[in-house]
């Protein structure tokens, strides 16, 4: 039937443009953004979980970062421990010295204060990022721990929890001054109580060193049993500090193996993501020509139904 009126296959071509153009338009969203999902109209389950897991991976990049910084004052550390021993090994000769016959105890003292002094240095200067963990500030007798943060994970019922690699101070051995800390303990022997101003008492820890501690003792009028049990001290502390330097060594081994499992594991995420919410951009560039195609066709054929309405026009011979 033919009416004025109602013209359904102008309607019907109308419909089917306006869908067309829609389409076209999707497609051509996602050619520009690069994104199959890009708000949660587009799919709302995909959407939520590729949020969720966008926020996941900025929390695991932040982790990464917590990582390297441990990394680095752990490393701070360890070069700090690796000067110490070097000055160890020094006091260890030059006590050797002062025990050979004829040799001015005096001037092996001189050189043994300038060894303390740069002991002192070293453990104050041992910082990363305000973080010492030589000189006593991040631990104490007690046992007190540093964390450094190694993981974020998102748990089944969606909340969410951090992981850390824990290092406990006074256990591992490097708390090298301050109160209990390796610097301070006496060395048995009857030391003269006089060389504690020689590297300027309490600078280390809460208390002044004691006469007989690694900072302080002189050997000026030592005795041969006095200089025994220095030298004994000393090889002490040379392995208590080689033992330390082992133990951050082992936690700074663990956290860079960490830091290479985080960004592994942000790198999934992100591929994961990607899968989820990216347009695959052959499948959208063929598309668009399809569509492209039948937008044409679409306009002739609304062009050729508003035609149709013109015909009736030569019923009436017009």
């Amino acid at each position: 039937m033919s009416s004025l009126l109602t013209n359904m296959s102008a309607m019907s071509a109308l419909q089917n443009l306006a869908a067309t153009q829609k389409s076209l338009q999707t497609t051509q969203n996602q050619i520009s953004s690069g994104l199959r999902v890009a708000t949660a109209a587009d799919n709302a389950a995909y959407w939520s979980i590729s949020t969720t897991m966008k926020s996941d991976t900025s929390a695991l990049s932040a982790v990464s970062d917590a990582l390297n910084l441990g990394s680095s004052t752990l490393g701070t550390a360890t070069a700090a421990l690796n000067s110490t021993l070097a000055i160890l090994q020094k006091m260890k000769a030059d006590l050797v010295t002062a025990q050979t016959p004829g040799v001015d105890k005096s001037q092996v003292q001189s050189d043994i204060v300038s060894q303390q002094q740069s002991l002192q240095s070293i453990v104050s200067s041992a910082s990363f990022n305000g973080v010492n963990l030589l000189d006593g500030s991040q631990g104490s007798a007690g046992g007190t721990a540093v964390s450094f943060v190694a993981s974020f994970a998102r748990n089944g019922d969606g909340t969410t929890s951090l992981g850390s690699i824990n290092l406990d101070i006074s256990a591992s051995g490097t708390q090298l001054a301050g109160v209990g800390g390796l610097f301070a303990v006496a060395i048995s022997g009857g030391l003269s109580a006089t060389a504690a101003g020689n590297v300027g008492p309490g600078t280390m820890g809460a208390t002044a060193f004691d006469a007989g501690s690694i900072l302080a003792f002189d050997v000026s009028a030592a005795s041969t049993t006095d200089l025994t049990a220095i030298s004994a001290g000393i090889e002490s502390a040379i392995k208590s500090v080689t033992a330390a330097g082992a133990k951050l060594g082992s936690v700074q081994t663990n956290i860079n193996t960490q830091s290479t499992f985080v960004t592994s594991l942000s790198d999934a995420i992100t591929s994961g993501v990607g899968s989820l919410e990216d347009a695959d951009m052959n499948v959208a560039s063929t598309r668009l020509q399809a569509l492209q195609t039948q937008q044409q066709l679409g306009i002739q054929s609304l062009s050729i139904a508003n035609q149709n309405s013109q015909l009736i026009l030569k019923l009436f011979g017009g």
